[in-house]
């Protein structure tokens, strides 16, 4: 459970990181350096053993191809394009639904959720449809609410997959090898965007940013969070995930000066409501 808090808390930082580039580093860029940095990390302790593990991995290809495109490819890839038009305020408590739909994956694996479950799986969904709409019946989304409503759905599946991962490839090469993937996948539409919207400039303003999403938000992160899957599953771990809004509220007001208004706090309490309740009991098989 200690690893998937300190997933969780580290990641908070990434959703004000993305924030505090929309306006200086294209998403897709973002994304691929971010994955490029990951590697760089991982690889003194990662390279050697996937070399020797190249045949398993090519058994395994197909599922590490899909979990890297969950996980790598597309997830970080949304949250990034989410932050050009919504706060990091609103991505962290969208995303707190996904403890919600690792629940529901679970379901659609065998698993019963039971009456509290489905009651803060309602709960939740109602927070999060009610901070999208901004409170007004039209269901007035905006489009960057619609990019991290798609992440949170994108990063549930990711977590609701890990439960597959052949046993026989250990963390650091699974981790190794999706980061691998995800970047050559990114690669196309890298190279799209530095040719339609050119290049960022290398200061300190981006670097920073870059090397915390790289180092800790992924190379320290998925570790944590891909071995907290495997020690207690996805709907357990899930359960921490409601950090999540909190911190990254917290780290936005002093570093991108973001208020938290009367609907947000609402939001937010339903949100966590929900998914403490639908966490309180575990799913019976």
């Amino acid at each position: 459970m200690l690893l998937a808090v300190l997933a969780t808390v580290v990641w908070s930082g990434s959703f004000v990181a993305a924030r505090a580039l929309h306006d200086t580093v294209p998403p897709v860029q973002h994304a691929f350096w971010r994955w490029i940095v990951a590697l760089a990390a991982v690889a003194p302790l990662a390279a050697r053993q996937t070399w020797r593990q190249r045949a398993l991995i090519r058994r395994h290809l197909g599922f590490l191809t899909l979990a890297s495109l969950l996980g790598v490819t597309v997830y970080n890839t949304l949250v990034n394009q989410a932050a050009m038009t919504t706060s990091a305020s609103n991505m962290g408590m969208i995303m707190a639904a996904s403890p919600v739909l690792m629940a529901l994956h679970a379901r659609l694996g065998g698993a019963r959720l039971g009456a509290r479950r489905a009651l803060g799986t309602l709960l939740a969904c109602a927070g999060v449809l009610l901070l999208v709409s901004k409170g007004s019946p039209t269901l007035d989304l905006t489009t960057g609410d619609l990019w991290i409503s798609a992440a949170a759905v994108c990063f549930a599946s990711y977590s609701a997959l890990l439960k597959r991962r052949p046993p026989e490839l250990g963390g650091l090469v699974f981790l190794f090898a999706t980061f691998l993937l995800g970047a050559l996948m990114l690669l196309p539409a890298y190279a799209v965007s530095l040719t339609v919207q050119g290049g960022f400039a290398a200061t300190p303003g981006t670097v920073g940013p870059l090397l915390y999403v790289g180092v800790a938000s992924s190379a320290v992160a998925f570790f944590a969070w891909n071995k907290a899957i495997a020690l207690i599953g996805a709907a357990r771990a899930g359960v921490v995930y409601y950090l999540q809004p909190v911190c990254v509220a917290l780290l936005s007001y002093p570093v991108l000066h973001e208020p938290l208004g009367g609907l947000q706090a609402l939001c937010m309490a339903l949100i966590l409501g929900g998914v403490s309740l639908a966490a309180a009991t575990r799913a019976r098989p």
